[in-house]
C-alpha cells in the first residue's frame, strides 16, 4: 500500500516489553519473564487522515498509544514525526513535540482533575507550552474552544463533576484542541458513553478534524464505531498487527481470519438480519503475553491453522493495493 503524500508520523517496528516477576517463581531473586505488550508495530499517518485501531482488550493499543507520546518508553524501533525520531530526542525536544501531538482518554471524569475548575483545566496546556500568553489572552482562547465543542461561557467555572460524561468528554477535546495541535490520539474516547453520546462525540471529532485539517489515531474494540471515523484500520493481536487497510477494503472483503471474527460479531439494526447471521466464534482464551505461541501468535484460535503457523512467523505482505495482511494462508 502506497502513499505518494509525506507522512507526519511513521511507527517502524515498534515494540514495548516489560519485565514482570515470575508468579510461579520460588525466590525473590529469580529471573523474570518478558511481557511483550507491542511487538512489531509499523505503519505510516498522513496530514488530515483518520488511523483507526481495534482489537481486543489487552492486545496492546493503549500501550502503542503512550509508547508513541513517550510516556511508556519503547523498548526498540523508530517513532518519526515530522522527519525526526522521536525516540532519540531531548526532554526539550518532547516538550516541542507535545505541543503538536495531543491525547483524548478513555474516562471522562477521571482525566479531568476534580479540585480545578473548566477555565483551568482547559487552559492548563497554554500556561505550559504559550507562557508568553496574558492572562486575557489565555481566557479568550479557553471560551471560543468551548464554543467550539458544544459547551457555554456560563460553564467555564464549574467543575467537572457537575457535568455528564459526554460533557466531560468534550472538556477533554478542548484541552487537547487548545494548542491547536496537528495530531490527536484519541484512546477508547467513546466506550464509558452511551451510544446516542457516542454519535455526538464522533460527529464533533469529525467536524473539527474537517475545519482543523487533524490527523487523528482512534482506539477502539468497537469496529462498528471505528467504521464511521476511520480512513485506515489496523487490527492488533497479542502486541502485532494482523492486519491494515483501508475502511472500505476491510469491511467489504477482510482478509485476516481475526478481522472477519471480529466483524461478526457487529451487531445489525434489522432484527431478521441479527437473528441469521453467522458468528464466527474463535476456539479459546487470549494467550499470555508473557508466553504467547510461536510462529503466529493468533494460531492456537485460527480456524485456517496449520503446521507451519507454529514455525514461521507471519509478517505485513499487500494483499492489493488497498491491504496489507500477516496471514501465512493469505
Amino acid at each position: 500500500m502506497t502513499d505518494s503524500r509525506q507522512a507526519i508520523l511513521s511507527v517502524r517496528n515498534v515494540r514495548v516489553h516489560f519485565q514482570v516477576a515470575d508468579q510461579d517463581a520460588r525466590w525473590p531473586w529469580s529471573e523474570k519473564k518478558t511481557l511483550k505488550a507491542v511487538d512489531g508495530i509499523s505503519f505510516d499517518l498522513y496530514p488530515g487522515e483518520t488511523l483507526g485501531v481495534v482489537g481486543e482488550s489487552g492486545c496492546g493499543k493503549s500501550t502503542l498509544s503512550r509508547a508513541i507520546l513517550n510516556l511508556i518508553p519503547a523498548t526498540d524501533g523508530e517513532i518519526v514525526w515530522m522527519g525526526k525520531d522521536l525516540r532519540k530526542g531531548s526532554e526539550r525536544d518532547w516538550l516541542h513535540v507535545r505541543r503538536d501531538i495531543q491525547m483524548i482518554f478513555q474516562d471522562p471524569l477521571a482525566s479531568l482533575d476534580p479540585r480545578m475548575t473548566v477555565a483551568q483545566i482547559i487552559a492548563e496546556p497554554l500556561k505550559t507550552h504559550r507562557p508568553e500568553l496574558s492572562g486575557s489572552e489565555v481566557m479568550e482562547r479557553v471560551r471560543k474552544m468551548m464554543t467550539r465543542v458544544g459547551l457555554t461561557e456560563q460553564q467555564i467555572n464549574r467543575y467537572p463533576h457537575e457535568f455528564s460524561g459526554g460533557q466531560c468528554q468534550r472538556i477533554g477535546i478542548a484541552r487537547a484542541l487548545i494548542l491547536e495541535p496537528k495530531l490527536i490520539i484519541c484512546d477508547e474516547p467513546v466506550s464509558a458513553l452511551d451510544v446516542s453520546i457516542q454519535a455526538q462525540i464522533i460527529n464533533l471529532l469529525k467536524a473539527l478534524q474537517r475545519e482543523l485539517g487533524l490527523a487523528l489515531i482512534f482506539i477502539a474494540h468497537d469496529l462498528a464505531v471505528v467504521k464511521h471515523i476511520s480512513d485506515r484500520i489496523l487490527v492488533m493481536y497479542l502486541g502485532r498487527e494482523m492486519e491494515l487497510a483501508a475502511k472500505h477494503a476491510l469491511y467489504d472483503r477482510p482478509s485476516h481470519p481475526y478481522t472477519r471474527a471480529l466483524l461478526s460479531a457487529i451487531p445489525f439494526p434489522d432484527p431478521a438480519r441479527e437473528r441469521n447471521k453467522t458468528i464466527q466464534l474463535l476456539a479459546g482464551d487470549l494467550p499470555s503475553p508473557i508466553d504467547p505461541p510461536s510462529g503466529c501468535v493468533f494460531r492456537t484460535r485460527c480456524p485456517l491453522a496449520e503446521a507451519r503457523c507454529a514455525e514461521e512467523k507471519p509478517h505485513l505482505h499487500a494483499v492489493d493495493a488497498d491491504t496489507q495482511c500477516s496471514c501465512l494462508k493469505v
